[in-house]
């Protein structure tokens, strides 16, 4: 195979079935399924974590968040890891990255729970303190006067085009450019100035900001002008094109907030479908009744019917405005005669409760919801159309895209080559791990949730750190998880198989990197 270029899309909190291409009967999405119509398209890719910044930073390193360690959002990926970037731009790659990277964070508040420190401690760490400058490459300025600005290489890209925060109004590159190229910028940040609107659920806000001067538009934008550029260029290019939307609030710019009503969605799986709600579940619902309201913004929340479908509608118009942006930039790649020589991706960070048991957002709770995300890939070496049921996660993309660049990975990535899937439809991998690890107290939950899922063919088997309960989901006879048959016991056989299979996954995510260079 020819050594290919790579167009990368990214999304923000998508679930894996809010695309035409999976079978969603309203969203309409023709540029990312005619993606899929030339490609192969995972029906059961999974993530590391489903929470933003972890499984990001196991993309870029094919590695597991308690490994690598950015274990939760509000950490930050070390710089002396390497990623897959890194060893694509080693190997003769230009390298950029438009939108969202989320490598560190974007803001610089405290966190919801304080870190514990003793007066008493002379060290108060396991680690040496690590100076918190170094980390703030992508905190959001209070000031953006004179531009963003990114130190390069930054994880391995040479261009960096960031996008903070969520919304409308984000920091980074894209302030800059807004506030440089806009000159009544500050109309369209007023919230007085929001449009009206008759919806009702949290985070809806009808931006006033003009679908061509919308986030997704401008890394539309961006990407469009590095590929432009790289018709000049001999070197092969990797682009990272990483879209904010449709992660909350609830904003579709223009035309978009009125594509989809609320009536056309319905509330598919009600809090009553789930026959024996776990604790988190029961603390959430008991919360929602006492009007006890969001911890933060970001944090799960339950909402009434009227909300879900609302909430679905405005999601649909997001995803469709980054839909028509793939289509832009595609078309981009096939003008400038790139197209058949480049693999495209699409893919998202991890998913979204939609509604699911009158849920929103995402949590601790690991229901596909949130854990399964889309993934397809194009390859030029077989434009054709294949669907595959064979396991997937965000880990091997690392190491897929390596050996289709045709370059060794580093030693200590834990990730599998897909290509046999690809191509084939091989078997590469027979069960996904997945991880999540709150940064504080939630949910009920005395501690910060330490939460493991092992998935295979058939089953869904979580644990939860220093709890009685756990979850046990036959995803033959019960693919929305709505029956937890953790304390069946004629279940007990499958429980202890899986507990034995998850401790072989456990034990082998110890960390094989650095290799040793002596002799004892």
């Amino acid at each position: 195979m020819s050594r290919p270029n790579f167009l990368f899309f990214m999304t923000d909190q998508q679930r894996w079935d809010w695309l035409g291409c999976y079978g969603h009967p309203v969203v309409k999405t023709p540029h990312i399924d005619s993606i899929a119509d030339k490609g192969t398209r995972f029906d059961r890719f999974f993530v590391a974590s489903p929470i933003c910044m972890p499984n990001r930073a196991s993309f870029m390193t094919g590695r597991m968040p308690s490994v690598h360690g950015l274990r939760y959002n509000g950490c930050f990926l070390p710089l002396g890891a390497n990623t897959f970037v890194d060893v694509l731009r080693a190997g003769g790659y230009e390298t950029a990255a438009f939108g969202k990277c989320h490598l560190q964070p974007m803001v610089n508040l405290p966190p919801v729970q304080e870190r514990e420190e003793n007066s008493n401690r002379l060290v108060q760490e396991a680690w040496k303190e690590t100076n918190d400058a170094i980390y703030q490459e992508e905190t959001d300025p209070e000031s953006c006067e004179g531009g963003a600005h990114i130190d390069t290489p930054y994880y391995g890209f040479d261009q960096v085009e960031v996008t903070t925060l969520h919304g409308d109004r984000l920091g980074g590159d894209y302030q800059h450019w807004f506030r440089s190229n806009v000159p009544d910028w500050e109309n369209y940040y007023d919230p007085v100035n929001q449009l009206p609107h008759n919806y009702t659920c949290l985070q809806a806000y009808r931006t006033p900001v003009p679908e061509h001067l919308y986030p997704t538009s401008w890394i539309a934008d961006r990407a469009i002008t590095f590929l432009d550029k790289q018709c000049q260029s001999e070197s092969p290019f990797f682009a990272f094109v990483s879209f904010p939307d449709p992660h909350h609030p609830f904003n579709p710019p223009g035309k978009y907030w009125g594509m989809y009503s609320p009536d056309e969605f319905d509330v598919d799986l009600p809090f009553s479908a789930h026959k024996n709600p776990t604790p988190p579940m029961q603390w959430l619902q008991n919360n929602y009744h006492a009007g006890g309201g969001q911890l933060t913004r970001q944090t799960v929340s339950m909402v009434d019917d009227r909300s879900v479908r609302e909430i679905k509608a405005l999601t649909s118009g997001m995803v469709s405005c980054i839909d028509d942006a793939v289509g832009r930039v595609v078309r981009a790649l096939k003008a400038n005669g790139q197209y058949d020589n480049t693999v495209i991706c699409f893919n998202s960070d991890h998913g979204d409760y939609l509604g699911d048991f009158n849920f929103v957002l995402k949590g601790l709770m690991p229901f596909k919801s949130i854990t399964q995300i889309p993934m397809i890939w194009s390859d030029p070496e077989s434009r054709e159309a294949r669907v595959t049921e064979q396991l997937g996660s965000t880990i091997d993309l690392s190491a897929t895209i390596l050996d289709r660049a045709g370059f060794q990975p580093y030693n200590g990535i834990q990730g599998k080559n897909l290509l046999p899937t690809i191509f084939d439809n091989q078997a590469v991998r027979n069960e996904v791990m997945v991880e999540f690890n709150d940064g504080a107290s939630k949910l009920g939950f005395n501690q910060p949730a330490r939460v493991r899922s092992l998935v295979d063919s058939r089953w869904r088997y979580t644990i939860y750190a220093n709890q009685s309960w756990g979850e046990l989901y036959d995803l033959y006879n019960d693919p929305d998880e709505t029956q937890n048959l953790w304390d069946d016991p004629e279940l007990l056989n499958i429980r202890l198989h899986l507990s034995v299979r998850m401790n072989h996954h456990l034990t082998n995510f110890m960390d094989e990197s650095p290799l040793s260079t002596r002799l004892a």
